[in-house]
């Protein structure tokens, strides 16, 4: 028996959203508490019996029931090629602490809170979004998701869907969030990095928002180019980066970045 059974933890679900993207959902333990926006290390079993583990961004906010993650395959990936073939009724290995920088703790109060994304950086946002604190400290929050290709936004379209008709969620959503998505391969209704789309204005101008004001707060999770990026914008309108025991203005999560 593997000194990781104590930590299996079933699949209950799981969805291929393109042939390189799918999520997939798992038991929560009774005795597992978290903070929306944190991640947790989950993998599995090799031929050799020894636990293959990666970072992943819980996409449940912290009151679920199940915990859903969102995942890319990569070619030849040790844990992904493995993990795609995951099917309902398989044990996942869950470690027991979560953690991670994009929290609502780690910022300081204000009144607009911009979730930027790109690709599978999604995920901490799709808790967030459906976490009812995040409302209470915010009057509006703006999510944004990047991929080169259209299929590529139909896992956060999703989750933004159904907290539209969610009437539970839709309660404390209130008309508080705005959604933005954006291509840089694709032809699509808005094209471009959001790096681009922020310096340009238009971001900012297509939802008919002001740009950015003292007030307000930014998180980020994408690539280490995309976090290097929307840094320097953050920094050039004197916002400073936070932390758990210490909040600011913006906060990065840098536990993906390869």
């Amino acid at each position: 028996m593997s000194k990781f059974s104590k930590n299996f933890q079933k699949v209950t679900q799981v969805k291929h959203w393109t042939e390189s993207l799918f999520s997939f959902r798992i038991t929560r333990p009774k005795s597992f508490k978290f903070r929306s926006g944190e991640f947790v290390m989950i993998g599995l079993l090799d031929s050799d019996n020894k636990a293959i583990l990666r970072a992943y961004s819980i996409c449940s906010p912290s009151w679920s029931e199940e915990l859903e993650f969102y995942s890319i395959i990569v070619k030849n990936g040790p844990l992904t090629s493995k993990l795609k073939n995951i099917k309902i009724g398989d044990d996942i290995i869950m470690m027991p602490k979560s953690t991670g920088t994009l929290v609502l703790d780690a910022l300081k109060p204000g009144k607009r809170l911009f979730l930027l994304s790109s690709g599978t950086g999604f995920a901490p946002f799709a808790a967030l979004i459906r976490e009812p604190e995040t409302y209470e400290k915010f009057e509006s929050i703006i999510v944004t998701h990047t991929c080169r290709m259209v299929p590529e936004l139909s896992y956060s379209k999703n989750i933004i869907q159904e907290c539209m008709n969610d009437e539970l969620v839709k309660e404390f959503i209130n008309n508080k969030l705005l959604s933005y998505h954006s291509t840089t391969r694709d032809d699509y209704i808005f094209n471009g990095r959001i790096t681009d789309l922020i310096s340009s204005g238009k971001l900012f101008n297509d939802l008919k928002i002001n740009s950015i004001l003292s007030h307000d707060r930014f998180m980020f999770c994408g690539s280490m180019g995309l976090n290097n990026d929307l840094k320097k914008i953050m920094m050039e309108n004197n916002l400073h980066e936070g932390a758990n025991n210490n909040p600011g203005e913006f906060v990065l999560e840098k536990a993906f970045v390869d």
